[in-house]
């Protein structure tokens, strides 16, 4: 279902959440997406660091009367419970790209359900930032220049395959699946080709993040 986007820009949009908000993943999202947004909470975890979002998306239930008054221009109240605050933001921002942080923790089935939403692909192309990994839904196709030795995992989100080019470790005739065979910790080993069907999550380390920007603008 498509919305009326409460945010609506031509850079990209780096997106805070009310969870562990990491200073390098920060600092690495805000290089390359100066304009902040905000999840409900999120918000709060902005003002905390002096950033002040352009818009502030969810049903409100955690925001602080504070952060309620200081933004209340620019709060777009979604109160319906079938979707996270993260799914209501991220189908409400109009932006090439949307790096997310404080999504992937201290809870993990707040971690979950934001790994669900990058694998159904809800809104911009999105990338979800910890302090270690760059997380995305892979596209179809890959094609990236990784130093060698990067570490590079592939995690089905559903029944999924791939072949590659420039992994140390092969990957084809493997049936990915949740509950199966999945593919963590590979690493590159020459200029990376990669062919995936299916639902797959890729994983890169947040140094490798301008990468994985150009990987999911891609898709």
């Amino acid at each position: 279902m498509s919305h009326a986007p409460a945010l609506s820009v031509a850079e990209g949009v780096t997106l805070i959440g009310g969870g562990e908000v990491g200073p390098q993943a920060l600092a690495a999202a805000l290089a390359l997406a100066p304009v902040v947004a905000a999840a409900d909470s999120g918000a709060d975890a902005a003002l905390a660091r002096g950033l002040v979002p352009r818009a502030v998306i969810g049903d409100l239930d955690s925001l602080s009367d504070d952060a309620r008054a200081r933004l209340a221009p620019v709060l777009h109240h979604v109160p319906e419970q079938d979707t996270t605050d993260f799914e209501k933001a991220l189908a409400r921002i109009a932006a090439p790209f949307v790096l997310a942080v404080g999504f992937a923790g201290p809870r993990l089935d707040h971690a979950l359900a934001a790994l669900n939403i990058l694998a159904r692909r809800v809104g911009p192309p999105t990338i979800l930032l910890t302090e270690a990994d760059a997380v995305l839904c892979c596209p179809p196709r890959v094609t990236a220049d990784l130093p060698p030795g990067t570490r590079l995992s592939l995690f089905p989100m559903g029944p999924a395959r791939a072949e590659a080019e420039g992994l140390l470790w092969p990957v084809e005739g493997i049936g990915f699946a949740p509950g199966g065979r999945i593919g963590t910790s590979n690493e590159i080993s020459g200029p990376l080709r990669l062919a995936v069907e299916g639902q797959m999550l890729l994983i890169l380390p947040l140094s490798e993040l301008e990468t994985a920007r150009t990987i999911a603008r891609a898709a």
